[in-house]
């Protein structure tokens, strides 16, 4: 840890600025006083006007996802600052990756939209690192975040540039891209020490409080997320309200499911702080779609149904009879959720709900997210079991001590 890892991220972070210098301007004059920058101005002015919406969704990547990853008891250091660290680097390389690819000039212009789609390129490492949550060291998760932008943004180029495809709430180009992407790293670097379990894959009262607190944050701010790329005016309207209603219908779903499954009728606080969270990951696709209430109500409800059954039987058959541990049961939250979005975006866009786009186009963008995802997250996984990453023993998975000074042990437990 001591060389290998500051070492590489110094490297990466040069290079980065290095990539900065020669391909990267903002996209106004900064002397917006000057008559010759009248136009440059009502741009800025323009830009200036997503800024909320950017707070809104920056809100979510570092507090939302960050305490969404603190239920571990002894890893809440990791959860909510690993979290930190994926997500600066995951910016920066995500306006690097995405602006090359959708410009073909020498040098590209950045605002804040880009700002938007860079976090939204973070947000797909984020719930991959989910699936692999205690289990890798950081110079993994360094490498991981680099390569899944790279793959990230080739998709989201094909599905937004060659397909011509909608998902402005990206519930198949985040989520599903992310959830596929992380289980199948998490499938190449299965642990068999870990097939019956860890003791410290556990949680404690106060740790499920702080991961509830990511959970809030995410549900409260999930309409800017599904409407921040949205057309401004009505489409990102819609977005808002479709998003909203969704939500809404989930969160009784949820309730209701986790309380028919678990003993006694009683809640599962794994579900209340994710399941309810999948009717914003699935209405995404077709969120800026004048899809009509009723229709927002039921994909919700449908998302919480799928959600908390993925939850319950999904993530532990994963686990033990296909090799896939997913600590944070990314496949139900974003994994499945994400495909009942884009289902959802064929079915409305097959019932004419708009006539942008085709039945074909949404389906190939499914399909490529998951495919991309899958063979990404395969070639991701075979470099990350390299042997040289510093990668954790079982016995110290899950654990904060291994790369975090920590209080003293009886304060710790």
């Amino acid at each position: 840890m001591r060389f290998k890892f500051p070492l590489l991220a110094i490297a990466v972070e040069v290079a980065i600025i290095v990539l900065f210098a020669l391909y990267v301007e903002y996209e106004m004059d900064p002397d917006l006083s000057q008559q010759t920058n009248r136009t440059n101005s009502t741009a800025a002015d323009q830009s200036l006007q997503l800024y909320p919406l950017f707070q809104d969704v920056h809100v979510m990547v570092f507090i939302g996802f960050g305490f969404l990853m603190t239920f571990l008891k002894n890893y809440g250091f990791g959860g909510v600052s690993f979290n930190l660290f994926i997500a600066a680097l995951g910016l920066q390389c995500g306006i690097m990756a995405q602006g090359l690819l959708h410009n073909r000039e020498q040098k590209f212009h950045i605002g804040i939209k880009d700002m938007i789609n860079a976090d939204f390129s973070t947000v797909t490492v984020l719930i991959s690192f989910g699936a692999l949550l205690g289990k890798t060291s950081p110079v993994q998760m360094l490498i991981m975040t680099i390569l899944e932008i790279i793959v990230f943004a080739v998709n989201e180029y094909l599905v937004v540039e060659i397909f011509k495809a909608s998902d402005v709430g990206a519930s198949m180009t985040i989520h599903a891209f992310g959830a596929y992407f992380g289980l199948t790293v998490a499938g190449i670097l299965y642990r068999r020490g870990l097939r019956k379990g860890h003791e410290k894959e556990e949680s404690v009262y106060h740790s499920d409080l702080f991961a509830m607190i990511g959970s809030l944050y995410l549900w409260m701010f999930w309409p800017s997320f599904n409407s921040a790329i949205a057309e401004p005016g009505e489409k990102q309207y819609t977005a808002i309200l479709n998003t909203y209603l969704s939500l809404a219908a989930c969160v009784l779903m949820t309730y209701a499911i986790s309380s028919l499954l678990e003993k006694e009728g009683k809640f599962n606080m794994v579900h209340i702080q994710n399941a309810t969270l999948a009717g914003g990951v699935a209405v995404g696709t077709c969120a800026d779609m004048e899809i009509q209430p009723y229709a927002s109500l039921i994909i919700g409800s449908v998302a919480g149904l799928v959600s908390v059954f993925g939850f319950k039987f999904l993530t532990p058959f994963f686990a033990t009879k296909l090799g896939i541990h997913d600590t944070c049961g990314v496949q139900s939250l974003h994994g499945l959720p994400g495909v009942v979005g884009g289902l959802a975006g064929i079915v409305a866009v097959a019932m004419g709900v708009t006539d942008r786009f085709t039945v074909s186009s949404q389906a190939k963008a499914l399909g490529s997210s998951i495919g991309t995802a899958v063979g990404g997250g395969l070639v991701t996984g075979l470099i990350l079991r390299i042997p040289i990453w510093g990668q954790s023993s079982d016995l110290d998975c899950y654990d904060d001590s291994v790369y975090w000074e920590v209080p003293e042990k009886k304060e710790y437990d």
